[in-house]
């Protein structure tokens, strides 16, 4: 495959000369569509409007929203002038979102009203109560040093915030010249994006990612779905997520795709899109598929759907063969990765064999190598073998922001990224995934790290000690299960720990499930056996038919 060194403002501008009408981005329920001409004249407006506010090449700019429109325009118009785009997971509470502005140095934030049970505008007043008191939307904040300014996409516009749109009457003071000078400035190995991902220190890490990994990753899957300027993809999948952001928009712009945007998964609306935009591609998690598969509309609806990528979570392989026997996805692929290979390093194609579309995770990307290492010598194993799956090549992030000892921990002197994955692979290349070193959940394709939670909820004044544990789910994947030992004479209900989870962080990391325990089965040496934990939940909360469920 022959790379490319485009930016991402390149790559736009040529959309918009060789596609100019042809529509980039479509809302099947709001008056919002535009064409590749049309999104490229909104990103450069936009784009001399930061410049006007004062934001520059290499300055953090952060997005918490849905998929609204907003979002892709932040996206592009960001990356014209080289900002780095900040991304935020719109279940965060007060707790993550504090964490993230500080560690990210995030110079403007840009925000929706809310999403479900949280309350943006309220959670963003109570980190930075200066907002109140912020002059022509300059914000001074001794907790938050870089932030200078919150710009505000909705209707009811808050104080001390600035209105998104008021970036096109701020741009209309910079010059064409001015802003082509910046764009020229740019290259294609500067950090562009930055997605946080948790880790098993307890706190979340800022991926760097630059215009040549996630362009490149983008194009390889849009290229491996045979993606088009005839095609469509229904984006349901958050653009916050490297799912969103380059599995579907990268894959998009990279093939001249059309966009249709749902801004976040409901079946009902997802549905709809499909069938009254024609698209001929879907996204999803399995948990998303899954929801479709049992709507009790579904056979109401007529699909044109061809390719899509499964992916996220493990693949149940029976779920596989329902969405390509029942939604017609005879070319629907499977990607593995992680946000720190931007994402994707190994994928099915649509010419693979059924077999291995539904049984594996796939090849190499061209241009990335694999190894499968034995974790404790570090010797290469054979096919068949299971050992952890390292990648190296053109898709590796630059670093961890600002954790130099986290980066060479997860890459090491010769390039490797570790992935922490056990897999096998077959004499004819793919590869399967059988297991994690790390202990990482995945709900419903959100990656969940135990120790940030046990962090957390070790902060509880009545809590001794915490582990915190996977357990299966037929539905999600793997739930989550915090096994506590309270101090002594103290009282503590499950509600109570779910509660004080709840209302700190992201709902997703709420555990389903508590269990108070005197203590945790241990080795000869005291390390707790997290295995023997799961072991014991799978028998005490009758589990055995969801951790028996086939997976890809």
């Amino acid at each position: 495959m022959q790379l490319t060194t485009q930016t991402l403002g390149e790559v736009l501008t040529n959309l918009a000369r060789n596609h100019a009408d042809e529509i980039a981005i479509k809302y099947n329920d709001r008056d919002f569509q535009l064409t590749w001409s049309e999104l490229n004249q909104a990103a450069e407006k936009l784009a001399k409007g930061w410049l006007k506010l004062g934001i520059k090449k290499g300055d953090h700019v952060a997005i918490w929203a849905t998929n609204i429109p907003e979002w892709l325009l932040t996206l592009f118009s960001t990356a014209k002038i080289g900002a780095i785009l900040v991304t935020v997971n719109t279940n965060y509470k007060s707790f993550e979102l504090e964490y993230l502005l500080r560690q990210s140095d995030t110079k403007a934030l840009v925000l929706m009203d809310g999403f479900k049970d949280a309350d943006y505008i309220k959670i963003i007043n109570e980190v930075c109560p200066e907002l109140s008191c912020a002059n022509d939307g300059m914000i001074k904040s001794s907790k938050f040093p870089y932030l200078e300014h919150i710009l505000y996409a909705g209707n009811n516009l808050p104080d001390g915030m600035i209105h998104f749109d008021k970036l096109y009457e701020l741009g209309e003071e910079v010059s064409d010249d001015e802003l082509n000078k910046v764009m020229n400035s740019l290259n294609c190995h500067d950090v562009i994006n930055m997605q946080y991902t948790s880790g098993t220190t307890g706190f979340p890490k800022g991926v760097m990612l630059t215009h040549f990994n996630i362009i490149n990753n983008g194009k390889t899957i849009g290229e491996g779905m045979e993606f088009t300027n005839k095609d469509k993809l229904c984006i349901t999948v958050p653009l916050f997520h490297c799912f969103g952001l380059v599995l579907a928009v990268m894959a998009c712009i990279t093939n001249a795709t059309s966009m249709v945007i749902v801004e976040y998964f409901q079946p009902l609306k997802v549905m709809k899109a499909c069938q009254e935009e024609n698209c001929t591609a879907l996204h999803g998690v399995p948990t998303m598929f899954i929801a479709i598969l049992e709507h009790p509309d579904f056979h109401k609806y007529k699909f044109n759907l061809r390719t899509g990528i499964m992916a996220g979570s493990p693949c149940p392989i029976k779920v596989m063969k329902q969405v390509i026997s029942q939604m017609g996805m005879k070319e629907i692929v499977v990607v593995y990765g992680q946000t720190e290979s931007s994402p994707g390093c190994t994928m099915t194609t649509t010419d693979d064999p059924i077999e291995a579309r539904v049984q594996t995770v796939g090849k190499a990307f061209p241009g990335v190598e694999i190894k499968v290492i034995d974790p404790e010598t570090g010797k290469e194993v054979g096919p068949n073998t299971p050992g952890e799956l390292c990648a190296r090549g053109y898709n590796l992030m630059k670093g961890y922001y600002k954790m130099p000892e986290a980066t060479a921990q997860a890459i090491d002197e010769e390039g490797w990224l570790h992935t922490g994955d056990l897999c096998t692979y077959d004499e004819k290349g793919y590869f399967k995934i059988v297991g994690r070193i790390k202990d990482m959940i995945i709900r419903g394709g959100e990656n969940i790290y135990p120790k940030e939670i046990e962090e957390f909820l070790y902060t509880h004044p009545k809590i001794k000690d915490v582990q915190v544990i996977g357990v299966p789910s037929k539905q999600y994947g793997e739930e989550i299960m915090a096994c506590i030992i309270l101090k002594e004479d103290e009282v503590l209900t499950q509600d109570e720990v779910k509660e004080f989870v709840r209302s700190h962080m992201a709902r997703h990391k709420t555990p389903k499930y508590v269990r108070f325990m005197d203590s945790f089965p241990t080795t000869a040496s005291g390390k707790i056996q997290k295995y023997r934990l799961r072991e014991e939940a799978i028998e005490l909360l009758n589990l055995s038919e969801d951790a028996a469920i086939e997976t890809a």
